[in-house]
């Protein structure tokens, strides 16, 4: 298997940067996007229960409806894709069920052989839902995903910028998410750096690692 070099991976990750101008002519490739949303599946999670939805935007006039929702951004807009970074609300024993059939459809073996992580599992959603963080719980998780996605991003040279500067409510709305299952946490914009974006040159500031790592 083909490992990028460490070299390499220093590189993406000071190339990328959160891209303010996207060019609305450029579009990522099926290719290129297969693997993104790969990426996207293979996203770990807490228990592997994978608690989110990620909601792939590409019509033009949907993600011009998103632009008043993210504060008047044009990134929705002009950007190839815009993924929907949506958290459960609730997690029940129906979804632990679930996640443990595809368990064993996947790797075999027997539901009862997993009797042990399925209380385990079930214990912690009953403690969470009681205690009411079951949500906050599924919120990290899709933080988990976001910045899976943009590294993903960034070593297969597509460029990105995280979207917290939106108005989940007005997400929900316009994406049908409404009265169901999951509700927008936060966005991610996919496409190809503007040329006139002046971002995209300026060094990154940053702190020193020492300041940031400690090693024990």
């Amino acid at each position: 298997m083909d490992k990028l070099s460490p070299e390499a991976l220093v590189t993406q990750l000071n190339w990328r940067y959160a891209t303010k101008q996207f060019d609305p002519s450029r579009k990522i490739p099926a290719d290129v996007w297969a693997a993104l949303e790969k990426a996207l599946v293979v996203t770990p999670s807490s228990f592997g229960l994978q608690p989110w939805k990620f909601i792939v935007v590409t019509d033009q006039a949907v993600k011009q409806r998103l632009v008043a929702a993210s504060w008047n951004q044009s990134q929705p807009a002009d950007c190839s894709h815009h993924v929907v970074f949506a958290a459960r609300k609730t997690l029940g024993e129906a979804e632990i069920d679930r996640f443990l059939d595809s368990t064993v459809a996947v790797r075999g073996g027997s539901r009862d052989a997993l009797a042990g992580y399925r209380g385990m599992m079930v214990g912690f959603s009953a403690k969470a839902a009681k205690e009411g963080w079951i949500h906050e719980w599924a919120v990290r998780q899709t933080y988990i995903a976001i910045g899976n996605f943009m590294t993903s991003c960034a070593v297969i040279g597509v460029d990105a910028c995280p979207m917290e500067g939106i108005a989940a409510n007005e997400y929900d709305k316009i994406l049908g998410l409404e009265g169901g299952e999951f509700v927008t946490v936060v966005a991610c914009a996919a496409g190809y750096r503007a040329e006139s974006d002046k971002y995209a040159q300026l060094p990154k500031v940053r702190l020193a690692a020492d300041e940031v790592i400690k090693r024990i």
